[in-house]
């Protein structure tokens, strides 16, 4: 019944780390729950054969509910599971890889296969290289910066981040003063005026360059000039400007940036690859983690020099520079034209001649190309690394027909990860490893790696 309170024991996790009991045979979801817990849960909503509850009030805390380092957790929309114990939140990653696997992808014995533990992190927070903070005012008129509340554009005002760089703190302090003490205008999301809309940070965290970007409802800054002063007094800044947003959308950057001092970009290296990021450049945000995702993709491909490798979604090249290293020839594609600049881009500065890459749809772009014959038609291995909603059939269909030794999958989605498997499974194909990887610390989202082998080769 909504608004009534029940007892609910937190038998399970939800997608996004909720917890999961059940009161008189209904699935209830409660956030901020950890299971293990005997709590006091709000009904606040039901519907047909789920509802969702508030927790109220801990009977019993779980042994595994730890004190969350930021106050701000519980209200803040970054952080989903820093109640939970770091070794839980592997825990939970790790099965919830394996119970899509069992339950969608129709697979036995899949712990057989599965790396264990999870390959988490030493330190599990301040582990984001990228950082993007919305601006406003509250309603006494004050400036706040910081995140947006869970499921809301409600700003929840913060001097620090528990998995943001640290530096950040100090760059953010800057800006709001700049802001308050030059009277400088904050976006409204309900009008559409205002200037300052959010504040993205970047930095490098082998080169400690560091990049500051004011998103802006306009093409100039007022007194710009004194806030480049406060931030060049800071270790490592490379590349202060502006990216010029107008239009009234949700979305964070515009097209246009405009460089106020320094470098258009920092650079940076996951392993020994370096790479120039831009305020537009997508660059994932766990450095460290990424180098051990990327390593175990490189290890799963199993090259010896002489395979023609396609790297599909390919984004700025992460990935196809890493292969490149140790194959004969790699290609890469990617929808987006900028992503694509940058991966060419970034092949040069490493002086990679082995790679060449393509604008368009992998479903479009890697069917053509096997089509028509010739230099791209043919892949020993293939690797993908799609988007949440997983490969497209039509891409699937033609990794079939071109019948690599090997297809090595990165997934950001277990459950479409599930979903692929067992279609590749079903065409010929046998899923060999598993490694699970933490790139989101304190978050429900995961990553995974799985090696799928043609059989009868």
């Amino acid at each position: 019944v909504k608004n009534e309170d029940y007892q609910v024991l937190i038998e399970d996790m939800g997608n996004d780390g909720e917890g999961i009991g059940h009161v008189q045979g209904m699935t209830v979801f409660v956030k901020d729950a950890v299971v293990g817990d005997l709590a006091e849960v709000k009904i606040v909503k039901v519907k047909k054969n789920i509802a969702y509850g508030r927790l109220m009030k801990l009977i019993t805390p779980s042994p595994y509910r730890v004190e969350p380092v930021c106050d701000k957790a519980k209200r803040c929309g970054g952080c989903t599971m820093q109640q939970v114990s770091y070794e839980q939140q592997l825990e939970y990653k790790w099965n919830k890889v394996k119970n899509c696997l069992q339950r969608i992808g129709k697979m036995e014995n899949v712990e057989a296969i599965m790396e264990k533990p999870a390959y988490g992190m030493n330190n599990p927070f301040h582990y984001r290289n990228k950082a993007q903070f919305p601006v406003g005012r509250d309603k006494n008129g004050n400036v706040v910066i910081g995140f947006y509340a869970g499921r809301s554009h409600d700003i929840i005002d913060t001097e620090s981040c528990a998995i943001g760089a640290p530096v950040n703190d100090k760059i953010v302090a800057i800006v709001r003063s700049f802001i308050e003490d030059n009277h400088i205008s904050t976006y409204d999301e309900e009008t559409g005026r205002g200037l300052v809309r959010h504040i993205l940070i970047r930095v490098g965290f082998t080169t400690k360059e560091i990049m500051v970007c004011l998103v802006t409802n306009g093409n100039k800054l007022p007194h710009s000039e004194i806030l480049i002063d406060e931030l060049v007094k800071i270790d490592g800044m490379t590349s202060i400007c502006l990216n010029v947003n107008m239009e009234n959308t949700n979305r964070i950057l515009g097209d246009k940036c405009i460089t106020l001092w320094g470098q258009p970009y920092i650079t940076d290296y996951i392993g020994d690859i370096k790479y120039q990021i831009s305020p537009l450049s997508f660059y994932q945000v766990n450095p460290v983690q990424t180098n051990v995702l990327y390593n175990k993709a490189l290890e799963y491909a199993d090259l010896s020099g002489d395979e023609t490798v396609w790297d599909m979604y390919c984004g700025i090249g992460t990935i196809s520079l890493f292969l490149a290293q140790k194959a004969k020839k790699v290609y890469g594609v990617e929808i987006v034209p900028q992503a694509i600049d940058d991966a060419r881009h970034n092949a040069e500065i490493n002086g990679i001649t082995n790679a060449e890459f393509f604008v368009g749809k992998a479903e479009e772009v890697v069917p053509d190309i096997y089509k028509k014959g010739g230099d791209g038609s043919h892949a020993d291995i293939v690797v993908v690394d799609p988007p949440r909603k997983g490969c497209d059939q039509v891409l699937l269909d033609t990794l079939v027909h071109m019948a690599p030794e090997r297809i090595v999958y990165v997934s950001c989605d277990p459950a479409t990860l599930a979903r692929d498997v067992k279609i590749l499974q079903e065409k010929g194909y046998e899923a060999k490893k598993v490694a699970v990887v933490d790139q989101f610390c304190h978050s429900g989202h995961v990553e995974c790696v799985t090696l799928l082998q043609r059989k009868n080769t």
